[in-house]
């Protein structure tokens, strides 16, 4: 079980870098919508994907013990 909340705190925190990175680029380039979405709250949304991956990785840390 901790392998698997591990490799989804892994996917989902790489899905919020890559959110992160979309929503930063269209908002350089001069725009504030992304297919009808404003570009803040999905910078928002890809800050809160990544913590939830490091939640997760924090999770599955304290159970294994390492760093102990």
């Amino acid at each position: 079980m901790d392998r698997l909340i591990g490799l989804a705190g892994n996917v989902v925190g790489v899905v919020g870098i890559a959110v992160c990175l979309v929503s930063g680029a269209v908002r350089l380039s001069g725009a504030y919508y992304l297919a009808g979405v404003q570009l803040m709250p999905l910078f928002t949304m890809g800050i809160a994907l990544m913590v939830m991956g490091c939640l997760a990785k924090l999770h599955v840390l304290g159970r294994t013990g390492a760093g102990r």
